[in-house]
C-alpha cells in the first residue's frame, strides 16, 4: 500500500481545538485534550459556533505562527508589510525578514548623483528559490511557507464546518444561514490572500481531500469572489435578526466584541463583503503611477492592466461598501489565551517601542506618507536616534509610539504593546471602502469627488490637514495624494505591498517600475530624493512544502512564476 504524505495544508486538521458543547463557557482556550471526535461533540448550536470560531481565529491566524511574533499578524503580515515598505527588518531577524524587503538596488540621489547606486547582492527573487524548499521551512527560512499553510487551514476548517452542520440539531433557518454565511464569508477571505499573492493554488471543497489540480490565481480569485457571493446569498435571506445576532454573537470572540469590532448587522456584513469584492479587483490589476506619470506602463506583469469595466465594478462595489462607523472584523488581544498576544502578536506590536531593539523598524517610507501637521505624525518618535540597519533601505531615524501607554487621542493609534489596546482590522475598513472610491473617482474624471473622499478619511482618522478638495489638482496632483493617503490610512493592515504592486513600483527598472522621490538613509546622510529599484517577485510561487508532497497534475496551471 503507497504511503500517502498529506500536504501541509492538512496539518492543522489534527489540531483542531473544540469546545465542548456541554461547557458553559464558549471562548476559546476550552481545549478538551482528549480531542473528542467532531461528529459525537460538535451536534448542537454551542458545539458548532465554537468549532467554526476556532477554526477561524486559531486555525486561520494563530497555527504555525510561532516563529516570529505568534500569529499570522505578526509573520505572514510582516512580509506584505515589508515588502510594501511599511517596516524594515531589525539586524539579525529570523525568518528572512532582513532580507525580504530589501530593495534589488537604490540610488540615493539620482539628479545630483546618477552614477550612484547601491546593489543588494542577494536579491529577492534569489532568496525567494533559493530557499522555497523543506529543509529551508524547518529552519524557519521559507517566506512562502506561513500564508499558505494558514489560509488552508482555515479552508480546511469551514469545509469541515459546513459537511457537519446538517448533523446539528436545534437551529433555525436563519442560524443555518448565519453559520453557513460565516463559513462561505471565511473561505472567500482566505481565497483573496491566497489568490493575491501565490501565482497558483488549490481549490478545496471538501475537508482532508487531497487535490492536485493547481489553478491560475485568477480562478482563486474566481472562487473567492463566488464564495462571497455567495456568504451575500444567505445574509440577504436572513429574516429573524434575533437568531442572526444570537450566532453571530457566539462567533465572534468575546475580546474582539468593543470598538468596531462589535457584531456586525446583516446590512454591516453585506458592506463589508462588497468592499472584500471591489478590493479582489483593485489588488489584482495594474494601475501604473510611477514619476508620477499616470499613463506609466509595466513589461511582463502577471497581472493585466485595469480596464475602465474595472473601475464602475468598484464604484458600485463601494457605493454598497463599508460606511463611516460600520462595525467591521476586528482583533484584539487578551492577558492569556489568546489567538495573538499583545507585545507580539501583530506587525505593529512588534514595531512599537525603541528602534534600537524591536523586531520591526517603521521605515522612513511610511512616515514620508504624512504631509508636515498632520496630527498622525503623533505615532512616529526620533526620540531614540537613528537605527543602522543590515540593508540601507532599514536605516530609519524614527521609532513607532505605543499609543495607548502615550495617551494619544483624537487621531488613529498606529501601534500598541498594551493588552487590548491594539484594535487590528482583519476585514475590509470604512478607510479602505472610501480610498477605493476615490481612486475609481479620480481615474474616471470625477477627480474631486474623489478628493472629497480623501478628506474624509483624513478627518476620520484626525489628521488635521486642509481639504484637497475644490483646489484644482491635475489628475498626477490627486493620484499622488492618493497614494500617499492609501499608505499613510491603510498601514499595517497588510495591503500596501499590493498598492505599491499594482502602481508599478515593486517592479524592476527594466520593466517600467521603480519607486521616485523617497527617503532613505546612506552613510549616515538622509536623501529625500532618492530612487528604488524593488524588483519583487509580483505574485510568489507555491510552496515546495506543498508541491512536494502534492504533485501538481498535469492539466495543472504553473506552480512557478515564469515572469521571473
Amino acid at each position: 500500500m503507497q504511503k500517502i504524505i498529506l500536504p501541509i495544508r492538512f496539518y492543522t486538521a489534527f489540531f483542531i481545538m473544540i469546545v465542548l458543547a456541554s461547557s458553559c463557557k464558549k471562548q476559546l482556550n476550552q481545549i478538551n485534550p482528549n480531542s473528542p471526535t467532531l461528529a459525537g461533540n460538535v451536534t448542537n448550536e454551542q458545539g458548532i459556533t465554537a468549532y467554526a470560531m476556532g477554526g477561524v481565529y486559531w486555525n486561520g491566524f494563530n497555527y504555525g505562527d510561532g516563529w516570529l511574533g505568534n500569529s499570522y499578524f505578526s509573520l505572514p503580515w510582516g512580509y506584505h508589510e515589508l515588502m510594501g515598505d511599511v517596516v524594515g527588518g531589525g539586524a539579525g531577524s529570523n525568518n528572512q525578514t532582513t532580507t525580504m524587503g530589501v530593495p534589488d538596488s537604490f540610488t540615493p540621489d539620482p539628479v545630483g548623483a546618477p552614477g550612484t547606486v547601491v546593489t543588494n547582492p542577494s536579491p529577492q527573487v534569489s532568496i525567494i528559490r533559493g530557499y522555497n524548499n523543506a529543509a529551508a521551512t524547518a529552519s524557519a527560512n521559507n517566506a512562502l511557507y506561513y500564508e499558505w499553510a494558514n489560509m488552508y487551514a482555515m479552508i480546511n476548517v469551514m469545509n469541515t464546518v459546513l459537511g457537519q452542520l446538517p448533523n446539528v440539531s436545534g437551529l433555525s433557518a436563519d442560524k443555518v444561514a448565519t453559520v453557513k454565511a460565516w463559513c462561505y464569508w471565511w473561505k472567500g477571505y482566505a481565497y483573496a490572500q491566497l489568490g493575491t499573492l501565490y501565482y497558483a493554488g488549490l481549490i478545496e471543497d471538501k475537508p482532508n481531500v487531497i487535490n492536485n489540480q493547481f489553478v491560475s490565481h485568477t480562478a482563486i480569485i474566481a472562487q473567492s469572489d463566488s464564495l462571497l457571493n455567495a456568504a451575500l446569498g444567505q445574509l440577504k435571506g436572513i429574516a429573524n435578526q434575533g437568531d442572526y445576532t444570537a450566532v453571530v454573537t457566539e462567533l465572534i470572540p468575546t475580546q474582539c466584541q468593543v470598538g468596531l469590532g462589535l457584531p456586525l448587522t446583516t446590512t454591516q456584513w453585506i458592506g463589508t463583503i462588497n468592499t472584500m469584492l471591489a478590493r479582489n479587483i483593485l489588488l489584482n490589476r495594474l494601475s501604473p503611477f510611477v514619476n508620477g506619470n499616470p499613463n506609466a506602463t509595466i513589461t511582463g506583469a502577471s497581472i493585466p492592466a485595469i480596464a475602465s469595466t474595472d473601475w464602475a465594478a468598484i464604484i458600485s462595489y463601494c457605493q454598497a461598501g463599508v460606511q463611516s462607523g460600520d462595525n467591521v472584523f476586528t482583533g484584539r488581544s487578551t492577558a492569556s489565551n489568546s489567538f495573538f498576544t499583545a507585545p507580539s502578536g501583530t506587525v505593529a506590536s512588534l514595531c512599537a517601542t525603541s528602534n534600537q531593539n524591536s523586531t520591526y523598524k517603521v521605515s522612513e517610507r511610511l512616515v514620508q506618507q504624512f504631509q508636515a501637521g498632520d496630527e498622525r505624525l503623533a505615532n512616529f518618535s526620533t526620540a531614540n536616534g537613528i537605527f543602522t540597519g543590515d540593508a540601507n533601505t532599514n536605516s530609519t531615524r524614527y521609532s513607532l509610539v505605543d499609543g495607548v501607554s502615550a495617551g494619544l487621542t483624537g487621531i488613529q493609534i498606529l501601534g500598541s504593546r498594551q493588552v487590548g489596546g491594539l484594535e487590528v482590522y482583519i476585514g475590509p475598513t470604512y478607510e479602505e471602502n472610501a480610498l477605493m472610491l476615490a481612486e475609481a473617482y479620480i481615474q474616471t474624471g470625477q477627480i474631486d469627488k474623489g478628493l472629497g473622499l480623501i478628506d474624509a478619511v483624513r478627518a476620520y482618522q484626525g489628521a488635521g490637514v486642509a481639504p484637497v478638495a475644490g483646489t484644482g489638482l491635475t489628475l498626477a496632483q490627486a493620484l499622488n495624494v492618493l497614494t500617499q493617503e492609501r499608505l499613510a490610512a491603510l498601514a499595517f493592515r497588510g495591503l500596501s505591498f499590493y498598492d505599491l504592486r499594482r502602481w508599478g513600483w515593486t517592479y524592476g527598472s527594466s520593466k517600467g517600475g521603480g519607486r521616485w522621490g523617497t527617503s532613505l538613509i546612506y552613510n549616515g546622510t538622509v536623501y529625500t530624493n532618492a530612487y528604488i529599484n524593488y524588483n519583487y517577485m509580483d505574485y510568489w510561487d507555491v510552496p515546495a512544502d506543498e508541491t512536494d508532497k502534492n504533485k501538481p497534475s498535469a492539466s495543472s496551471a504553473p506552480v512557478v512564476n515564469p515572469n521571473y
